[in-house]
C-alpha cells in the first residue's frame, strides 16, 4: 500500500501582510462626532455626503494631515524649524497610515512669474535642452529663465593664499529675464492725470488720490515742506528738476517742523501703497481708483514672452524657447518627439513623458507660458496630478478633492481611468466626490451625514456602491436622480450681443446670449467657455460675476463679517444698550485682551507643533466680560454668533425676539443658497469649497444688477443640493434677472432655457459655437459631445 501523503498546509500569513487597513477611531476634527472607520488599503475609496457633512474633515484634516505630520517628524529638528508646524488632529487612534500625497483644488499661486511650465518642471527641462542644443549658444540654463536677471559686477577681492594679495575680479551671469518687464510679460503704466490736477498747486489740493487731502500729513507737510518743491506753484509749471523729484525721487530723510520724515517720489509711493496690495482685498473706491490709474500693456521689448533678446535668438530647428512655451502642449509634445539627439536622450525622454501626461490628463490645450493663476480649480488640480502619473512610488495614499470639478462628462471617464491606474499600481486612493459617474468606480464607499454642519459628522453608510444605492441615506436616495427636460422654456426678452470675440482660442465668434432666461454655456474643458463669458461680456454695473476665485479671509473672518451681517447686528446691540458699536466686534474694542479676540491662545514651541488652547478668560467667546453683560432680545453677542443661520433668521425675523429687517434680509439670502446650517461665527477657514462658493453667491444676490454670470455654481454641491440650486436660479430669473451659467452638470443643462455649446474640442480645436438652442433640440440632434452625454443622462 502506497504511503498516504498529507496535503500541505498553506503557510501562515506573514505578520507584515496583516496591515491592510487604515483604522480611524474617535475622530472629532471640526464637526466629526467620534467617527470610527476602517478603510481598505490599495483600493479606491470614495467619500460622499452633502456639502459640509464632514468629508474634508475626515479625509484631509484627519487622515492626510496626520500622515504629513508624522513624515515631517522624521526630519531633523533643524529642518523642522523651517517647515510649517502642524498640530495633531483631534482623534484617539490613527493606525496603518501610509505616506499621503494631497492633490487638492486649491488655486495655484497667482504670482505673475508662475506659469504652467514653472509649476510642473517642464520649463526646467526645456531650459537645459536649449542650453545644450540651441544655436547660437548663449549660456547655461539660467540664460533661458525669465526669473533670472543678468548680473555684472567688478571690484577688488582679497585672496588669502600664502601672502595676502588683492586682485581685480569681474563677475557676470547671463539671465533670461527681460529687463524692461522684469520677467512679467506686461508693463504697468500709471496715468498721471488720475493722480493730480496739474493746473493746481499742492497747497490748493492738486492730488486726486483717495485719502490724500490737501491738509493730510504726507501731502502738505512732506511734499510741500520738503524744500524740493514749491507748494504754491501749479504742478504744470514745475521745472524739469522739480518734476523729477516730485515723481521719482529716491526715499530721502527731510526735517519738517522738527520731525524727521521720509520724502519719496509720487510714483514709487503709489506703487508701494496701492499696487503692491492684493486688488481683491482693497476697498471698492480704492480698487476703482487703481483700475482707473493703472494700465497694463504687453511688454514692447519682449513682446510678452518675458525673455531677453538673447534667449529668444537661440533656436533648435527654427524654434526658440519662447515659441516652444507658447505652443499648445500637444503640439510641443510632437515637436519634442521629432528631436533625435543621443547626447540628451534621457532629458528628451523625461520631457516627453511630462508633456504626454498633460495630453493624457486632458490638458493638451494649455501652453507652458499660461500664468498658473489663470487656471480654473479643476485645471490646477489636474496640473498637480502630472508629477504623480509617471511616479514609481507604490503603497502611497493619494488624496483627491473632487477631481472631476470643471470636467465635461466626456472628460470624467478619462479622469476615472487615471484614478484606477493609480490604484492598480498598489496605491490607496481616497476621493471626496459628488458626481455619480465618479462614485461608480469606487471599491468602497463612505457616506457622511446625515445633514451638514452640526447635523452631520457621522458615518451613515459604509460598503459597496450597490449597498449605498439600496441604503436609505440622502446620497443613496439621490444617486439615480436625473433631471428631466422642460416641457416649456421661457422666451427671451432681449439679447446680449457679442461680435468678433477673439479672446484666447475663440475664433471670431458672433453670438447673441438671450436675456431674461436661464442660459447655460457648456463644452469640453478648454473649449473657450470662460473666454467667451468673462472675456467678451462687457463688465458693467449691470453685470454681476460670481467666479471660482477663493474667498479672502483669515480665521477671524466668518459668515457674519463676510456678508456684512455683523454691521446691523452691532448697531442694534449698541442702540439697545446705549454704547458704541465697536464694543461688539471681536476685532476691535470688544476683544478679550488676553487672546486679542481670537478665542484661543497659541503657544509657539519652535520646531514642534504650535499648541492652541481655548482662552481661559473669555472661555473661547472672544469678547471681554463687560461686553457680554449687554443683551439684545435676551441674548449676548457671543450667543448670537453661535446661532445657526436658520436660528438667526427666526430670531431677527418680524415675529422673532429681536426684529431687525437689515439682518433678516442677509440671512434670507444665506438660507436661499442652502447655508441655513452654518453658524454665524464659524471661521471661514473651516468652510468647504462648495460652502464658500455659495456664501459668495449669497453676498452678490444683494447687488443691483440685471445679468448674473455664474461660473460652475454646482462645484462642491451634493446631488440633493443641486435641486435647491436649480430652484434658486429659477427664482432669480422669475424676479426679472438674466442668468448665464458656465456649467458641466447635466441637471443644470437639462433645466436651461437656452444652451450655447462650444467646441468641438479644446484649445485650437475649440473656440467655435457648435450648437445653440433649447436642451430638447440639443438632445434630439446629438450632434455634439455635450448632446450625446445629455441624451444619455435624460434617458432619451
Amino acid at each position: 500500500m502506497a504511503p498516504r501523503t498529507k496535503t500541505p498546509q498553506p503557510p501562515a500569513p506573514h505578520a507584515a501582510d496583516s496591515h491592510d487597513l487604515i483604522r480611524v477611531h474617535g475622530a472629532r476634527e471640526n464637526n466629526l462626532k467620534d467617527v470610527s472607520i476602517e478603510l481598505p488599503k490599495r483600493r479606491l475609496t470614495v467619500f460622499t455626503g452633502v456639502s459640509g457633512s464632514g468629508k474634508s474633515s475626515l479625509v484631509f484634516s484627519t487622515i492626510a494631515a496626520e500622515s504629513q505630520r508624522l513624515i515631517n517628524e522624521t526630519y531633523p529638528a533643524f529642518v523642522q524649524g523651517f517647515m510649517p508646524t502642524q498640530a495633531r488632529p483631534d482623534v484617539d487612534v490613527l493606525d496603518g497610515l501610509t505616506t499621503a500625497i494631497i492633490v487638492d483644488q486649491q488655486r495655484m499661486g497667482s504670482d505673475p512669474r508662475s506659469t504652467v511650465g514653472t509649476a510642473t518642471d517642464a520649463n526646467a527641462m526645456l531650459r537645459i535642452l536649449f542650453s545644450r542644443l540651441g544655436k547660437p549658444h548663449i549660456g547655461p540654463p539660467g540664460a533661458f529663465a525669465f526669473n533670472v536677471p543678468s548680473v555684472t559686477a567688478s571690484g577688488a577681492i582679497t585672496v588669502e593664499r600664502g601672502n595676502k594679495k588683492t586682485e581685480k575680479a569681474t563677475f557676470s551671469r547671463t539671465g533670461g529675464m527681460c529687463p524692461r518687464c522684469e520677467g512679467r510679460g506686461s508693463v504697468s503704466d500709471i496715468d498721471l492725470t488720475q493722480l493730480y490736477d496739474d493746473s493746481k498747486s499742492i497747497a490748493e489740493g492738486a492730488f486726486t488720490i483717495p485719502g490724500w487731502k490737501s491738509d493730510s500729513w504726507w501731502t502738505v507737510r512732506i511734499y510741500a515742506e520738503s524744500g524740493f518743491l514749491d507748494p504754491n506753484k501749479p504742478i504744470a509749471k514745475f521745472t524739469k528738476r522739480e518734476m523729477q523729484d516730485f515723481l521719482y525721487k529716491e526715499p530721502t530723510k527731510v526735517k519738517v517742523e522738527g520731525s524727521t520724515l521720509t520724502f519719496e517720489g509720487l510714483i514709487p509711493k503709489i506703487q508701494k501703497s496701492f499696487l503692491s496690495k492684493d486688488r481683491e482685498a482693497m476697498q471698492p473706491h480704492i480698487r476703482e481708483f487703481v483700475d482707473r490709474a493703472v494700465t497694463f500693456a504687453t511688454c514692447p521689448e519682449c513682446e510678452g514672452t518675458r525673455l531677453t533678446e538673447g534667449a529668444r535668438s537661440s533656436k533648435i530647428k527654427k524654434i526658440s524657447i519662447a515659441d516652444a512655451c507658447s505652443m499648445e502642449i500637444r503640439d510641443l509634445a510632437e515637436w519634442v518627439r521629432g528631436l533625435d539627439e543621443p547626447s540628451v536622450a534621457p532629458l528628451l525622454e523625461a520631457l516627453q513623458q511630462t508633456l504626454d501626461s498633460f495630453v493624457e490628463i486632458g490638458l493638451g490645450y494649455l501652453a507652458l507660458d499660461r500664468p498658473s493663476g489663470t487656471l480654473s480649480g479643476g485645471e490646477a488640480q489636474r496640473v498637480k496630478m502630472i508629477r504623480h502619473l509617471g511616479s514609481s512610488l507604490t503603497d502611497v495614499t493619494y488624496v483627491f478633492d473632487e477631481p472631476t470639478i470643471g470636467l465635461h462628462p466626456h472628460d470624467i471617464r478619462r479622469m476615472n481611468d487615471l484614478l484606477l491606474r493609480l490604484r492598480d499600481k498598489g496605491n490607496t486612493v481616497l476621493v471626496v466626490e459628488h458626481k455619480p459617474e465618479a462614485i461608480a468606480i469606487a471599491d468602497h464607499v463612505v457616506d457622511l451625514g446625515p445633514g451638514a454642519g452640526t447635523a452631520g459628522g457621522t458615518v451613515c453608510f459604509e460598503g459597496t456602491l450597490e449597498g449605498l444605492r439600496a441604503s436609505d441615506t440622502v446620497t443613496g436616495r439621490h444617486l439615480d436622480d436625473r433631471a428631466v427636460l422642460k416641457d416649456e422654456v421661457r422666451k427671451s426678452t432681449g439679447a446680449l450681443e457679442i461680435r468678433g470675440a477673439t479672446s484666447h482660442n475663440l475664433r471670431d465668434v458672433d453670438v447673441d446670449i438671450p436675456l431674461g432666461v436661464l442660459t447655460v454655456i457648456t463644452g469640453v474643458a478648454g473649449s473657450g467657455k470662460s473666454s467667451l463669458v468673462h472675456g467678451s461680456i462687457p463688465a458693467g454695473e449691470n453685470v454681476i460675476s460670481v467666479d471660482q476665485s477663493p474667498i479672502k479671509g483669515s480665521r477671524r473672518s466668518n459668515p457674519a463679517t463676510y456678508t456684512g451681517l455683523l454691521e446691523p447686528i452691532r448697531k442694534a446691540f449698541a442702540k439697545a444698550n446705549g454704547v458704541k458699536p465697536a464694543l461688539f466686534s471681536a476685532n476691535s474694542e470688544g476683544a478679550c485682551p488676553t487672546c486679542n479676540g481670537a478665542g484661543v491662545i497659541f503657544t509657539d514651541l519652535g520646531m514642534m507643533a504650535s499648541v492652541s488652547s481655548p482662552c481661559e478668560d473669555c472661555e473661547g467667546k472672544r469678547f471681554q466680560a463687560l461686553v457680554l453683560d449687554y443683551h439684545l432680545g435676551g441674548r449676548d453677542i457671543s450667543e448670537v454668533l453661535a446661532m445657526s443661520v436658520a436660528e438667526a433668521e427666526e430670531f431677527f425675523g418680524s415675529s422673532g425676539e429681536a426684529p431687525l429687517p437689515a439682518a433678516h434680509k442677509i440671512l434670507d439670502r444665506l438660507v436661499d443658497v442652502g447655508l441655513g446650517y452654518l453658524s454665524l461665527g464659524q471661521p471661514l477657514t473651516t468652510l468647504s469649497g462648495g460652502e464658500r462658493q455659495r456664501l459668495k453667491l449669497a453676498t452678490h444676490m444683494a447687488d443691483k444688477g440685471g445679468v448674473y454670470v455664474l461660473d460652475e455654481p454646482t462645484t462642491g454641491l451634493h446631488l440633493a443640493d443641486v435641486e435647491q440650486l436649480l430652484g434658486l436660479l429659477d427664482r432669480l430669473v422669475d424676479s426679472g434677472k438674466s442668468v448665464i451659467v458656465i456649467e458641466h452638470h447635466q441637471a443644470v443643462m437639462a433645466h436651461a432655457d437656452w444652451i450655447i455649446d462650444l467646441g468641438p474640442g479644446a484649445g485650437h480645436d475649440g473656440g467655435q459655437i457648435v450648437f445653440q438652442g433649447t436642451p430638447e433640440d440639443l438632445v434630439a440632434a446629438r450632434s455634439t459631445l455635450t448632446g450625446e452625454h445629455l441624451a444619455e443622462y435624460v434617458g432619451e
